[in-house]
């Protein structure tokens, strides 16, 4: 009998979106997967409740979770389709405005809570018989050897795996454990988080307006209720986290120009703070990156998700096609693939975030007119406008298979 609590192929760490997405995928194509989690997520819930944490889901997004099986799930819950987003320029007036139907399609992309992907993924995972959930479930130490890679767990137990992913977020202990190093800067910025009811309809649209301390989103999460994401320099997040609620409606009301009406707090506010942060490196000795661990973007655009997703996907793909062919799964060339795969758009993804933020934030006093005048060219060039709608939708460049609605399995 094993000395170990648990022997598998890959040991997941992290059962957030993305690890829980990557362990789901593995399991489902027969591969012994481990997922490990330190507290248990929110499975269920009031109706009237709203997570604070949500994501914007792209066509490509989705269409790797319907194949995989997970996404009647998420849709059962909640899911807000958008079809619609206006940009736009609150010191100028330039906009942007885009329209899923422009490029073929019936959506530009979904609005899910983060508790209700994760809990989709939950069921789904502990249905499947090559799946292990361990939780709560916190790594202590790792150690590579010849016959694989071994977590010790603060419980005293401990998982063998072949491959190990570090799927633990952007402050993944995983990763420094592994002795990989991440580089990056902050940009003395943080977002607030809250829901709110709004007096007008988001009809199926996604608003953000550039202010100019960072823009202000309003993502529809359900009738008359939107996310709303808002960006300011640390002190004035700060600020608008200690007012009293009936003064944060007000500079909300005023900082939204009344796009949505009246608005009304529908739960707590909450921050976090804003930086870029990419991992040079995405596998050493057994240990691979995803998700957060390996890049954090800001979230001008709602892609950090999103990228994770197709993280896993790739990774999967790879795992899966080297153990058919009789190949190690944590063989360097295997995990040298994925970081070749995915790197690119990962740091694609990241610098076009920073730049827009830039373009928006810290441009350079006197001449937001002409950022004003490069956000109405956009918007009158079809061919231009197209190339942005696809890239933010997903569509881009060599997605995994499930993102093409193959299975990898």
């Amino acid at each position: 009998m094993s000395r170990h609590s648990e022997v598998c192929d890959v040991a997941v760490v992290g059962g957030g979106m993305v690890g829980a997405t990557l362990a789901c995928i593995l399991a489902r194509a027969g591969i012994r997967t481990v997922l490990l989690e330190g507290r248990p997520p929110v499975r269920e819930w009031s109706e009237n409740t709203t997570d604070l944490r949500v994501s914007a889901l792209t066509m490509a997004s989705r269409t790797v979770l319907d194949t995989l099986g997970v996404w009647p799930s998420i849709a059962a819950r909640r899911a807000e389709a958008y079809r619609f987003m206006k940009v736009w320029d609150g010191d100028f007036g330039g906009q942007l405005f885009f329209d899923g139907a422009d490029i073929g399609h019936d959506v530009l992309g979904y609005i899910v809570e983060n508790r209700v992907s994760v809990a989709a993924l939950w069921d789904f995972l502990e249905n499947l018989s090559d799946a292990r959930l361990l939780c709560p479930a916190r790594v202590a130490g790792l150690e590579s050897a010849e016959d694989g890679c071994t977590l010790s767990l603060e419980d005293g137990n401990s998982v063998l795996a072949g491959l190990v992913v570090a799927a633990d977020g952007g402050e993944s202990a995983v990763r420094s454990m592994a002795g990989m190093n991440v580089k990056g800067w902050g940009y003395r910025q943080a977002a607030l988080v809250a829901t709110v009811e709004t007096g007008e309809s988001h009809n199926e649209t996604a608003y953000q307006r550039f202010l100019p301390q960072g823009p202000l989103a309003f993502l529809p999460v359900g009738k008359n209720l939107s996310s709303i994401v808002w960006t300011s320099d640390t002190d004035t997040t700060r600020g608008y986290l200690e007012m009293p609620e009936s003064r944060f409606i007000e500079e909300l009301e005023h900082a939204s120009a009344g796009l949505l009406g009246s608005l009304a707090l529908a739960g707590k506010r909450a921050s976090f703070p804003l930086k870029l942060q990419y991992a040079p490196d995405y596998f050493r000795e057994r240990v691979v990156l995803v998700g957060d661990s390996a890049h954090t973007v800001h979230p001008l655009a709602g892609q950090g998700a999103n990228l994770g997703i197709l993280d896993a996907a790739a990774l999967a793909e790879l795992v899966v096609a080297a153990r058919a062919s009789g190949r190690p799964i944590s063989g360097a060339s295997t995990l040298r693939r994925y970081e070749r795969w995915r790197k690119g758009d990962n740091m694609a993804m990241m610098m076009s975030m920073d730049l827009l933020d830039r373009f928006f934030v810290r441009f350079p006093q006197g001449f937001g007119h002409l950022r004003s005048i490069g956000m109405n060219v956009i918007d009158k060039t079809g061919p231009l406008k197209n190339f942005f709608n696809r890239y933010a939708i997903g569509l881009r460049g060599d997605l995994p298979a499930l993102a093409y609605g193959k299975a990898c399995w």
